[in-house]
Order: structure tokens, then sequence, then C-alpha cells
């Protein structure tokens, strides 16, 4: 088929590289110039494992372009994807500029038949208001050409998002008419071979269930995080209840691990526009609410027990931090709890090592113009003379690290850890002082 994304972003890119890898004809299409000769170059501007070799090997197969021209784009596509951002705005809903933006250019150059699918995370009611301003360009153009809107929302993960486009654990379509049912059937054919459930549904239905996914596993994060914080108070182990819980065929074990909060660009900015949605309509969505309250507050609280240990004089002192990114795998740094942290410290005093293994390049950005930070080559290289290390990002390098070597460099040998990922058992008989979440000390 012959495919076209508008917006090479993060789900745009990984979209068109995915969709040429099973032999579609793709055109990618974004107005940042800059963005789209670098990657006419074999340069991505995210790190994404296994993209770059996607991208690469598409491009030399001929089966992937990039443009900025939007009538180049249209002309190619039966099928085109509005993959742009959705920033939220000031008050919590989510900014659909560009998507209307888009609508309304498609609209100044279709000349044919097609099919505009919005895969871009967009309020209940969007495709609509995308047909309502193709329309409304064709109407000033005084054309009568027939088009379909759908929805498709993405469940794309950071760090594992080519993995989620070509195995998909479901695809869910929001059509009005049976021909653009069987049009993206066939187009995700090759990547529901294994059984996943191809879900056809209203538009409205379609739009919704990609916020209430994200809610949800949202919810799950905040849930685990104050039942730690209740741990701590117990004397209860939030590891144990975590499996205890977690075995239970109901529940599951995902999304059940205690730590320093949530952070990246779809889980706060989509419960946010949940929220927002939900006061539009009269609604007010109080479990929603108590998420996002639960998760700022949990940064707030891990800061809090760095500064409870040094009675709240860091003045002078030196943390090793690891990790910056939102999660492993990527370097988006988009809300990301070590942003927080970090300010918070450097703030008062303290001077911060940073690393992390792919996101130090942006939050060298993030940081610009903090004195108080410096960057590290490596994970061992940041904890000379520090005063303590404090783990924010999971990272696999950081699981098992060299103890004996921590405890040679670092002036005192103390770790906080916003993962969970160390024992304190084996912590303290290694002579650690050891700061986590909801887990006795030892």
């Amino acid at each position: 088929m012959h495919i076209s994304v508008i917006g090479v972003g993060y789900v745009g890119l990984v979209t068109g590289a995915c969709f040429a890898e099973t032999g579609n004809d793709v055109v990618c299409m974004d107005i940042d110039e800059r963005k789209v000769n670098n990657l006419k170059k074999g340069i991505i501007p995210i790190y994404e494992p296994h993209l770059e070799e996607l991208v690469k090997s598409n491009m030399e197969e001929g089966r992937l372009r990039f443009t900025t021209d939007i009538k180049e784009t249209i002309e190619h596509g039966l099928i085109v994807f509005v993959c742009v951002n959705t920033p939220q705005d000031e008050d919590g809903s989510a900014d659909l500029q560009y998507v209307m933006g888009v609508a309304g250019d498609i609209g100044k150059v279709i000349e044919k038949y097609r099919i505009i699918v919005v895969k871009s995370t967009v309020p209940v009611g969007t495709c609509e208001k995308v047909k309502e301003a193709v329309s409304a360009a064709l109407t000033v153009r005084k054309a009568e050409i027939p088009f379909d809107v759908a929805s498709n929302p993405e469940f794309l993960k950071e760090g594992v998002a080519v993995d989620d486009c070509m195995k998909p654990e479901r695809v869910v379509v929001g059509v009005e008419h049976g021909r653009v049912e069987e049009i993206l059937k066939e187009l995700y054919a090759p990547y529901i071979r294994t059984g996943a459930p191809f879900l056809v549904m209203n538009v409205r239905s379609s739009e919704m269930t990609k916020y209430t996914a994200n809610a949800m596993l949202a919810t799950r994060i905040s849930f685990m995080n104050q039942i730690a914080n209740v741990c701590e108070k117990v004397g209860a182990d939030v590891m144990m209840v975590m499996r205890g819980i977690g075995s239970d065929s109901r529940i599951g074990p995902k999304f059940l691990f205690p730590g320093v909060g949530f952070g990246g660009s779809c889980f706060p900015k989509d419960v946010r526009a949940l929220i927002k949605t939900s006061q539009d309509y009269g609604y007010k969505a109080s479990i929603l609410e108590e998420v996002m309250e639960v998760n700022e507050s949990q940064r707030i609280s891990f800061t809090e027990k760095i500064l409870a240990y040094y009675d709240k004089d860091l003045k002078g002192k030196k943390f090793a931090v690891w990790g910056l990114a939102f999660k492993p795998n990527t370097d988006d740094m988009r809300e990301a709890p070590a942003v927080y942290i970090v300010n918070e410290l450097t703030k008062r005093g303290a001077f911060c090592y940073l690393y992390d293994p792919k996101a130090a390049e942006v939050a060298q950005k993030e940081f610009e113009g903090n004195e108080n930070i410096q960057f590290g080559k490596n994970q061992y290289d940041v904890l000379q003379d520090t005063d303590a290390l404090i783990l924010v990002t999971e990272w696999l390098s950081f699981r098992e690290p060299d103890y004996e070597r921590m405890k040679s460099l670092m002036k005192a040998p103390v770790v906080f850890d916003g993962r969970n990922q160390y024992n304190p058992v084996t912590m303290a008989r290694l002579g650690f002082h050891y700061v986590c979440i909801g887990r006795p000390k030892a």
C-alpha cells in the first residue's frame, strides 16, 4: 500500500518505519526542515532501540522517504496517518492546533479519495473536528472530493516501541464505514497474524480507549506508590506485597513497581487531558485527580528523604545521580522525576554529578545554566568523592554494580534508591546505608 505519515516525531517515525518494513511504500512528512534533512542523511532525532536500523534499511530499499511537501504527501498515500504532537495546554487540555492545522492543509491540497487516520492522542470528538476542518477547506475551494476520517490510537511504549508496532497486543480502530475497516484490516494483517485482536469500534470509543488505557496504567503506579508509603508506616515490605497481589490473575504483576512516580510524554499529559475532558462535560474525575496528586508528591517525598538524612543542610554536599530519562531505554526527559530531584538538591547548595546511558545530551539542555551540575562518562565516573548515590532510573547496567568499587570511590557509602533496585539486607551486609521506598530497614 501507499502510506503517508504526517509528523515524524516519536510516533510518526516508528509508525512509518514499521509500515515500510512490511513492504509498504511510505512517505513521511514534517514541517521541520532540519529534522527532515537529517533523516534523509540517516540521522535519527530520538533514541529508540532498533529504530535507526529500521529507518536506514528501508530508506536504502526505497520504501521509506521524507519530505516537507504536504501536497506530495497527500498525493502519495491512500491512507494518511496524522501523527503530530498534541502538547498539554495551560488548562491541562490537549492542544490541538497542530492536528487541526494538518486537517486544514489536507483540505487545501487533497485531489482524490483519502482515508485520514488520526493516530495522535486526541480528546473525544477530535476526529469529528478534523472532518469538519477538511470539509471547510474543500468548501472554500468549491471542491467535492470524498474522504473518510478514522481513529487509530497508538499504544507504543518508549524503549520497546518497534516491537510494540511490529507485534501489537491489539490494534484499535474507530471507523464510520465498513470500507475503511477493510482497508485498515488489510494494512495491519502482517502485524496480527499470530492472533492479536483487531478491534473495531465507533470513532469516539476509539479515542476514549487510548486515554483510558494510559489513565489505568498511571492509576496502578500511583496506587502502588501509596501502598508503599503505607508499608513504610507499618513496617511491611512493598516488594513482597507487590508479589503477593501480582500473582492474582485478576490483578497481574505489571505496572505495580513503586518508585519516584511516572513521567514521560504520555501518562502525565493524557491523565490531565482526560481530567479536563471530564470537567468540560460537568464531571469530576476524582480518582484521576488523586492519581496526579500522588504522582507529584512521590518525587517530593523521595527528595525529602534525602533532605532528612542530612538535616536539610545540603550545602556543599556531592551527589551522584544514576539515571535521568523518565524510564530506561529512552532519552526522553519530559516530566522525568530526575529533573525535579536534581533541581531541588542543587537549589539547596548541593552538587550533582549526573550519568545516563542515553539521555545525557537531552539532560544537558534541560539543566543548562545550572552551575552545580556536571556530567560523567560512565556510572562509576560520577561516584568519585560523593556523599551519596541517588538512583532515579532503573537502567539494566545499574542492576548489578560493582559494590566494592562503588565504596572505594564514594566519600560515604550511602545510597538513595528511587526504584527499589537493590536488596536492603544485601546492602546492609555490604556496609551501605540504604534508603529505598516502602521497605523496612535491614
